[in-house]
């Protein structure tokens, strides 16, 4: 488990003291392919996460709230292939077991490295996290045949990241760097989710990162912040996942004093936490399931934050809209139907709307345009739409993509 130094500047173990690594444990309905990760720091962590707001909740969901309770953790165990959701109490004893073997393997595998953690891993610093069909029991013989094998490194982050994909085309990876004094601090982070995507965090799993030495509770609210401004903005389907879990470590092996409300550098630790969710939310927006665009989403002049994100969020979700963007359609009157039904303030008479960059709708006002130009700059990876309330100052933008016949597929033949 000795850390290399590694050229890869993204991800899981970019910041100092975490490994990570995964092995192919024959989880997946395909049989390819890592399906089995871990996550480890070399030292204790503050800890915290957001998890589904499902009224059925995931076993693993359900363990990782539980071994958070006390504000720490130290690694994580997950896998792809099966979500242990929908699995009663049997399930939850499978994710305790999980956790149960993956402490157990980290305390064998750094008994004889110096550079591990000098205190035994406790299986309550373990969390879980669990991807892939629901209402179908782990095969733990499989998991525990395969954990022994997997080793750790500092260059095992991208593995982790694709261990856990399912219906993902590519794996979620960003990173971000800031300065406290002299000192420099590194956060990392990946995520997975292609569908059944629409994050209410108070099958998304989203990890992140960080040597900087960090209060429990500043760390817990950066997270929440983070998240309403990220995931939270982010969808491909509408439908939700027993499974939606985010969760933040901090070891603060960067050195220095801890960061906190107030104090020099929590700004800056902010930014960066924020950087990378944003940059993680929106990779699993480019790679919605079937998504060949990007849709981005911008309300401004809201009364309200919380109006501007609603709106955004609507139409970003709008299943008129999101087609109208595969058919490089510029069916601009899809996005004030989406606005008008969001629930926020809105007034016809005071409302502006672009598409990649032409005013089509000024204060109520029809604008001529060319349909042709405006449709032929829509047939572009990312398609950006932007509307002013005239109402407020408040602003927010969300992410989706388009809903092609890709989805459909996809989604009626995924246990099949």
């Amino acid at each position: 488990m000795a850390e290399r130094s590694s050229s890869v500047e993204v991800g899981v173990t970019f910041p100092r003291g975490f490994v990570a690594g995964a092995v192919a444990a024959g989880l997946r309905e395909s049989g390819s392919g890592d399906d089995l990760a871990l996550l480890f720091s070399k030292a204790p962590c503050a800890a915290a996460g957001l998890f589904t707001s499902s009224a059925f909740r995931a076993a693993p969901v359900v363990l990782s709230q539980r071994n958070l309770i006390d504000g720490r953790a130290q690694a994580v165990i997950a896998n792809a292939g099966c979500a242990n959701a929908y699995t009663g109490a049997e399930g939850y004893r499978d994710s305790e077991e999980m956790a149960r073997l993956a402490a157990s393997h980290l305390r064998l595998a750094g008994s004889g490295d110096r550079t591990a953690s000098k205190l035994p891993v406790a299986e309550s610093d373990v969390l879980v996290a669990s991807t892939g069909v629901t209402g179908h029991r782990l095969p733990m013989e499989k998991i525990r045949a395969a954990l022994p094998s997997i080793a750790l490194d500092s260059d095992g982050g991208e593995r982790f990241a694709r261990a856990i994909m399912t219906t993902d085309t590519v794996p979620k990876q960003a990173a971000a760097v800031f300065a406290v004094g002299e000192r420099e601090y590194r956060v990392g982070g990946c995520a997975k989710g292609s569908g059944m995507i629409h994050p209410n965090l108070a099958t998304m799993l989203a990890f992140v990162t960080t040597d900087a030495p960090v209060e429990r509770a500043f760390l817990e609210g950066t997270l929440r912040e983070a998240a309403a401004v990220s995931f939270e903005m982010m969808t491909i389907d509408g439908d939700s996942s027993p499974n939606d879990s985010v969760i933040i470590l901090a070891n603060g092996l960067g050195g220095g004093s801890a960061l906190g409300e107030g104090v020099e550098g929590a700004t800056q630790f902010r930014e960066a936490v924020e950087r990378v969710c944003v940059a993680l939310a929106k990779g699993m927006a480019r790679d919605g399931e079937g998504a060949t665009k990007l849709i981005e989403v911008e309300v401004a002049g809201a009364k309200t934050l919380a109006d501007a994100r609603i709106a955004a969020r609507t139409v970003a979700g709008s299943p008129l809209v999101k087609s109208a963007v595969y058919g490089n359609d510029p069916n601009w009157g899809r996005v004030l139907a989406a606005v008008a039904r969001s629930g926020a303030d809105a007034e016809e008479s005071r409302t502006s709307l672009f598409w990649q960059g032409f005013c089509l709708f000024q204060e109520g006002r029809l604008l001529p345009y060319d349909e042709e130009a405006v449709g032929a700059a829509t047939n572009a990876p990312e398609v950006r739409i932007r509307v002013d309330l005239g109402l407020g100052s408040a602003v927010a933008t969300a992410w989706g993509c388009d809903l092609t016949e890709e989805y459909v597929r996809i989604n009626s033949e995924y246990t099949t």
